[in-house]
């Protein structure tokens, strides 16, 4: 690690950067323990809240986890698909909430994302997958469902088919398109959207993917996502 320039406009972000960059490049390995916070000060001349806070912004990003006690500090963490995953979807959500990406952008990605997962989903699919779709079209049928319920019930069923490709990189991927953007995308298009057209979509994808027809549900994946865009679109012309 390389000391830190002596007037940054943000000291413990570049402390962060460098410990980081030192993590991914295998300087610092799993489990290896950082140095104290008052050797990362002399390290890089700074004050200590300085280093807490660059630690502070490490330990947020799942990099590393802090122990007390005579054998504590602060260690490089073990980070996993589940650690990535939580931070994938806030991403992506912020992203979208905050204007950053645009609908049509947003829909793209997600159905361009979620059709990658198609050829796999059918061929490795399980029982388990198959009955949560099918629960889910169940679930979306039921009378009185809020739309917060329904939303809830559209992420889970995307989220089954995308977990019947098994594979945990694409999962992380579709983390922040489906879970992340998801919600959002039905907040802007739930007024106006027809449930059973929707539900009659799911039920089809369903039922392709248990015939392990790859070429059908990407068709419908492709009609949800040209629905999806065009709801948007009556949605923003009526604002204006």
């Amino acid at each position: 690690m390389k000391n830190a320039p002596e007037k940054p406009a943000d000291l413990s972000a570049q402390i962060a950067s460098q410990i980081r960059d030192a993590i991914i490049a295998g300087d610092l390995i799993v489990d290896a323990r950082l140095p104290s916070e008052s050797e990362l000060a002399d390290q890089f001349d700074v004050s200590r809240p300085t280093v807490r806070e660059a630690l502070k912004r490490l330990a947020a990003q799942s990099l590393i986890r802090t122990q007390r006690g005579a054998s504590g500090g602060a260690f490089v963490n073990r980070i996993s698909f589940e650690d990535a995953y939580q931070q994938q979807i806030t991403t992506s959500t912020l992203l979208l909430s905050m204007n950053a990406v645009d609908f049509d952008t947003a829909c793209e990605a997600r159905f361009a994302l979620e059709r990658a997962c198609v050829t796999l989903a059918c061929a490795r699919r399980t029982a388990d997958h198959l009955a949560t779709m099918r629960a889910e079209t169940h679930r979306q049928q039921q009378p009185g469902l809020t739309d917060e319920a329904f939303c809830a019930s559209d992420v889970t069923f995307h989220r089954a088919l995308v977990d019947a490709a098994d594979n945990p990189v694409l999962s992380h991927q579709l983390a922040g398109a489906v879970e992340g953007m998801q919600p959002l995308m039905n907040m802007i298009t739930f007024t106006s959207r027809d449930r059973a057209r929707i539900v009659t979509l799911h039920k089809a994808l369903a039922d392709a993917l248990d015939a392990q027809d790859a070429r059908t549900c990407d068709d419908l994946l492709a009609e949800l996502q040209a629905y999806s865009c065009a709801l948007a679109a009556e949605f923003m012309a009526a604002r204006k």
